[in-house]
C-alpha cells in the first residue's frame, strides 16, 4: 500500500475498524474511506455496489460484521446468518467486480470445531461441529472465507481471511445483554464498586479458558499482514496463550480495586471449553502481540471510567 492509497475501511466505528484506522493515520496513510452505515448500509447490494463503482477503491479492510456475546448469537440467531452473509457477500464480490487489488476479511476465532483440538490451527477449519450458540455466526464468517478463497481461484483476486481471536480495547461494547464477557465483567466490576455490592456473578462454571487480544494489537498484526501475506486460507491473529474466566475475573477485580466476592451462576451457559489459537503461522511471517493482558484491562477500564463516571 502506498501512503495515498484509497483504502476502504467497512465497519471503521466498531472496535476493530476504529483500531485499523488509529494504525493506518499512525503509520501516514492519507485516503482512507469511511462510511456509516446510515450513509452506506452494506447489507443492500446496489449501493455498496454504486460505492464501489464512483470511489475506485485500492484495498479494503472488511472489518464490519453483526457481532455479539453468547446472549445475543443464541437469541437473534437468523439476524447474525443473513447481515453477515449480506454484508461480506456485497464488499467481496463488489471489491471483486471493480478491481480493488487487496481485501482482507476479518473473521473470528468461532469458525472452529467446539471441540477442536489446542491450540487451534488453521487447518482445524470444517473438521467438527460448531458450538451451538454461535452457530449462525460462525457459518457466516466461514462462508466469508470461502468466498475470499473462490474469488481467488477463480478470478485471482487477492483477497485474504484473518481469523482474530476475543479482542477488548477501545469502542468496545458495554452492553450487559450482548456483549462479551471481558467487557460485561468490567462494568460488572466497575458497577459493583459504585455500589457497595458484596459479590459479583459469574456466568457459568468459570472454567472455560479464553485467549484475549488488545484491539490495537490486532489493528498492528492487519497492518503487518496486509503488506506482507499474499495466500489463500487464513491466518490466526492472538496471543497463543489463555486464561480461565475465574482468572479473568480476579485480574479485572484487581485493576479495578472491588473488594467484594465471586458467585457462579450455574444455570447460564459456557460454551466453548477452551479456544485457543495456534499463532506459529503468524509468528513464523514475523509478527507477535505486544500489549499484556493485565496492561491491555489497566488501558481499557482507564477509558471505561472517563466514559462512566
Amino acid at each position: 500500500m502506498n501512503k495515498d492509497s484509497k483504502i476502504f475501511i467497512a465497519g471503521h466505528r466498531g472496535m476493530v475498524g476504529s483500531a485499523i484506522h488509529r494504525k493506518l493515520l499512525s503509520e501516514g496513510f492519507t485516503n482512507i474511506m469511511v462510511r456509516t452505515s446510515s450513509e452506506l448500509d452494506l447489507r443492500v447490494q446496489e449501493p455498496v455496489n454504486e460505492f464501489f463503482e464512483t470511489e475506485q477503491i485500492d484495498y479494503v479492510f472488511l472489518a464490519a460484521a453483526k457481532v455479539g456475546g453468547i446472549m445475543a448469537n443464541n437469541t437473534y440467531r437468523a439476524d447474525f446468518l443473513y447481515e453477515n452473509l449480506m454484508i461480506q457477500s456485497n464488499v467481496i464480490h463488489s471489491a471483486y467486480a471493480t478491481g480493488v487489488k487487496k481485501l482482507m476479511f476479518l473473521g473470528s476465532s468461532c469458525i472452529y470445531p467446539k471441540l477442536a483440538p489446542q491450540p487451534m490451527k488453521e487447518e482445524y477449519l470444517l473438521t467438527g461441529l460448531l458450538e451451538s450458540t454461535n452457530e449462525p455466526y460462525a457459518i457466516a464468517k466461514i462462508a466469508g472465507i470461502k468466498m475470499c478463497d473462490a474469488y481467488r481461484a477463480q478470478y485471482g483476486c487477492n483477497f485474504i481471511s484473518v481469523m482474530p481471536t476475543n479482542l477488548y480495547g477501545p469502542n468496545d461494547n458495554y452492553d450487559l445483554q450482548n456483549a462479551h464477557v471481558l467487557p460485561t465483567l468490567i462494568r460488572k466490576f466497575h458497577e459493583a464498586k459504585q455500589n457497595g455490592d458484596p459479590a459479583v456473578t459469574i456466568w457459568g462454571t468459570g472454567t472455560p479458558k479464553r485467549e484475549f487480544l488488545h484491539a490495537d494489537d490486532l489493528a498492528s498484526a492487519c497492518f503487518f499482514l496486509m503488506e506482507n501475506y499474499n495466500e489463500e486460507g487464513l491466518v490466526n491473529i492472538g496471543t497463543g496463550e489463555d486464561v480461565t474466566i475465574t482468572e479473568l475475573a480476579m485480574l479485572i477485580k484487581e485493576v479495578v480495586g472491588y473488594e467484594g466476592s465471586l458467585v457462579y451462576d450455574h444455570t447460564k451457559p459456557d460454551g466453548t471449553p477452551r479456544k485457543l489459537m495456534d499463532v506459529s503461522k503468524l509468528t513464523q511471517l514475523g509478527w507477535k502481540y505486544s500489549i499484556e493482558l493485565k496492561d491491555g484491562l489497566k488501558r481499557v477500564y482507564g477509558d471505561y471510567k472517563n466514559s462512566h463516571p
